[in-house]
């Protein structure tokens, strides 16, 4: 699908229906396609068996990426090398489990997946009560606590994927369709822990999850990497945790005599827990190892003010190798996410371009490629809460997480749009491409939530997760994307996620100079963005009241 033509301008790109071109020109500033195209072939390779963290495909991206900034002529930011340490425990729980839950026997994988983010060698858990606590939500300010006057000591909590909103979307209950942190799987984990559950279980439902049953078997067996914490943290920790199918909640449900479906509207309706009066018995060795992986940091100075900083993040790592597999074992991660990996490689080449000819911005630009994304944001967290710059001196993050593939649209998405000023300045940049803002298509995915951006949002640092669109921008390219969406359907955490020569990539291009353009002018002014109101992060970093209709 590549364009005989050599050149197409962004600024006349509206005019240009073919498919991607070699060099792409924003003012002074070239996107070399063919490099970005090379970057993500590297990186999603055999070679680099997956990328997983603490493996042989770490320090092969290590080394890439290192090299590939030091050409820049980027800073070091500890001096000696491109790398922070993020001090990782890697949990591996054997596929040879004895799982019961009520009187039904469980098949690992098939009907259930669970593990232990605990240092022990087995886990065996004896018939520990199991307790429906519907969306497993304590939230005061939606006065709801589905833990209400329950102690889970010794308990299991079988529990609903996301939020009372997606089931009752127009009921006014919490964010409506949109999907709040309440609904993500890492919460629910965490606030069983913090009501001194001994387990959690979710219930998987392909749709209020937003993805099938596959990515919970290939993305929570095999290693699972976490950050170290203390003992008194791990200790409070729930035992185990995990997934169960859909069809076998349904089972464990009626042998309880209850309808699942019954009770799950229940639970949207208000808080609810019940007692299933059937307990679980678990039984699996585990196995913890401790080791570093690593985020790669390089810095661009800035002329005049240099301790300020903008960051542009994109996680390096995918889910590396499962011998177990037939046939392919490799998760190659070419869009998830070597092409964001590769979004911030060209970005950083430009701006780096753009200094060395005498032109650098006022304000640093640091580039962060994180580790541990797929494992749950470990390294974009660990950077959070052990910046190598101060938060109260960053200014903002720019997210990369899988580019677009499927050609040029004539909108623009923004994960979660309406939070922050620093939107304000994507708009800007799309009016040179005659494109519109547009929120993401499926809110209730929880999409805010589910990669590196999200770890600053929660520190108060305006962060951004934004990139393609809905909208081919002519009917070849829809033509193209409903072809090439046939080809990559079931590929997200799958083996079939490879590098394919047919991608176009020119609206990734034009989503890279957004980017570029947005940083550039944010990189050379005094403003700092802030949330906008009633969003979750306005207490931390106010946006300004004069400001706050622009991105809505």
């Amino acid at each position: 699908m590549r364009s005989i033509l050599p050149v197409c301008a962004l600024t006349i790109l509206t005019a240009c229906s073919q498919h991607p071109t070699n060099i792409t020109n924003v003012t002074d500033v070239s996107f070399d396609e063919k490099r970005f195209r090379q970057d993500i072939k590297t990186l999603s390779s055999d070679e680099f068996e997956g990328r997983a963290p603490t493996t042989k495909g770490e320090q092969l991206t290590l080394d890439y990426l290192s090299n590939a900034f030091a050409e820049m002529g980027l800073n070091k930011p500890n001096g000696k090398n491109y790398l922070q340490a993020v001090p990782m425990v890697t949990y591996t729980a054997s596929d040879e489990q004895t799982i019961r839950l009520g009187d039904l026997p469980l098949k690992h994988r098939q009907d259930v997946v669970l593990g232990s983010r605990h240092d022990v060698e087995n886990i065996d858990i004896n018939s520990a009560p199991l307790v429906f606590v519907g969306y497993g939500i304590n939230a005061p300010e939606y006065q709801w606590n589905d833990y209400q006057d329950l102690d889970m000591s010794g308990k299991i909590a079988v529990i609903l994927v996301n939020d009372p909103g997606f089931a009752l979307p127009n009921s006014g209950k919490f964010n409506g369709k949109a999907m709040t942190y309440y609904g993500r799987w890492s919460y629910k984990f965490e606030e069983a822990s913090r009501q001194g559950a001994l387990g959690a279980i979710i219930i998987h439902d392909t749709k209020p999850a937003s993805y099938p049953w596959s990515v919970v078997e290939n993305s929570w067996t095999g290693a699972q990497q976490d950050l170290v914490r203390s003992q008194q943290q791990q200790a409070q920790r729930v035992k185990v945790e995990g997934w169960i199918t859909y069809n076998i909640a349904e089972q464990l449900f009626d042998n309880a005599g209850l309808s699942l479906a019954t009770v799950s509207d229940r639970a949207a309706a208000s808080p609810i827990n019940l007692p299933l009066n059937q307990t679980a018995s678990i039984e699996f060795a585990n196995q913890a190892q401790y080791a570093n992986s690593y985020n790669v940091v390089a810095t661009l100075p800035g002329n005049s003010r240099p301790d300020e900083q903008i960051l542009f993040t994109a996680h390096w790592d995918h889910i590396g190798i499962d011998s177990s597999k037939e046939g392919d074992q490799i998760y190659n991660g070419a869009l998830d996410n070597a092409s964001g990996t590769a979004g911030i490689l060209e970005i950083a080449r430009q701006l780096a371009n753009q200094a060395k000819n005498g032109n650098p911005l006022a304000r640093s630009v640091t580039f962060v490629a994180t580790t541990g994304e797929e494992q749950g944001l470990l390294g974009s967290r660990y950077y959070a809460t052990n910046p190598i710059y101060p938060l109260d001196k960053t200014v903002a993050v720019f997210n990369l997480d899988s580019t677009n593939i499927y050609g040029r649209t004539s909108d623009y998405t923004i994960i979660g749009k309406g939070k922050s000023e620093l939107e304000n300045y994507l708009i800007e940049a799309l009016t040179s491409q005659n494109r519109t803002a547009k929120s993401e298509k499926y809110p209730e995915s929880g999409g805010f939530f589910r990669s590196d951006h999200f770890s600053f949002a929660k520190e108060g640092v305006p962060a951004v997760f934004a990139g393609g669109g809905s909208e081919p921008i002519d009917d070849a390219t829809a033509q193209y994307k409903a072809a090439m969406k046939l080809k990559m359907k079931g590929c997200y955490h799958n083996v079939c996620d490879e590098y394919r020569e047919d991608w176009d990539l020119s609206g990734a291009l034009e989503d890279l100079a957004v980017y570029y353009q947005a940083a550039t002018a944010l990189g050379n002014n005094s403003d700092w963005p802030g949330y906008f109101k009633g969003t979750e992060f306005n207490a931390l970093r106010p946006a300004n009241d004069t400001l706050e209709q622009a991105s809505k």
